[in-house]
This record gives C-alpha cells, structure tokens and sequence, in this order.
C-alpha cells in the first residue's frame, strides 16, 4: 500500500482558511441529504408495510371466497347427483325415450303430465 493512503494518516489537515466555510457548508448538505434518505426510508418502510396488510387482506378475503365457491361446487355436485338418480328412476317408467330415433319426443307420462318435447342433436 502506498504511503498517504491510509485513512487514519493525519498528515492531511483543512487549514481555518476561507475554505472551511465551504467545510461547514458541505457538512450542513451532508446532514440535509441524510435528514432526506431517512425519511424516505422511513416512507418506503410504511409503504411496505401497507402492501403487505393489503396482500394479507386481499389474501384472506380469497380464501373465504374460495371456501364459498368449494361449498358451491359440493352442493351442485350433490343436485346432479340427485338429479342423476331422479333421471334414471324416471327412464324406466318413461316409455317415450325408449326410441331414441325420432326427432321429437313425446312421452305420455300417464296423462297427468305435460307433453315434454326433446330435440336430439347430433354429437
């Protein structure tokens, strides 16, 4: 290492001359500057801190529409179930979707229903 380099080497000194205004001027921007990263450390930390309580609200209020929306998907899997059976219950006592053939169906349903018309579409 070359001599003079040391940080600790106090060979260098300021002389009181008219410069050492400019010392105390560059000081006091020194202080301001500092002054300033703080505080807007300070903002990005509260900032921060914000987004994450909003990701956590948002998180929280997901998950509860998540649970709403599995709770939904049992219940509908539940009602075609049921209607599933009922459908199949139904096929043996209906005689009109026996002949799946014609455009049209009609089933008699023994008189107390009305007349279902169902359109077969080709698949």
């Amino acid at each position: 290492m070359a001599q003079g380099s040391d940080s600790n080497d106090t060979s260098y000194t300021r002389s009181p001359s008219p410069g050492s205004t400019r010392g105390s001027q560059d000081d006091m921007r020194k202080v301001m500057r500092r002054e300033k990263n703080r505080i807007a450390a300070q903002k990005s930390r509260l900032r921060q801190t914000q987004k994450a309580d909003s990701l956590h609200l948002e998180s929280e209020n997901l998950e509860k529409e998540n649970a709403a929306l599995r709770k939904e998907v049992k219940r509908l899997k539940e009602e075609a179930k049921y209607l599933t059976t009922v459908l199949s219950n139904h096929e043996s006592v209906c005689t009109g979707l026996s002949s799946p053939s014609s455009d049209l169906l009609y089933g008699p349903h023994h008189g107390y229903h009305q007349h279902i018309a169902v359109q077969h579409y080709p698949l």
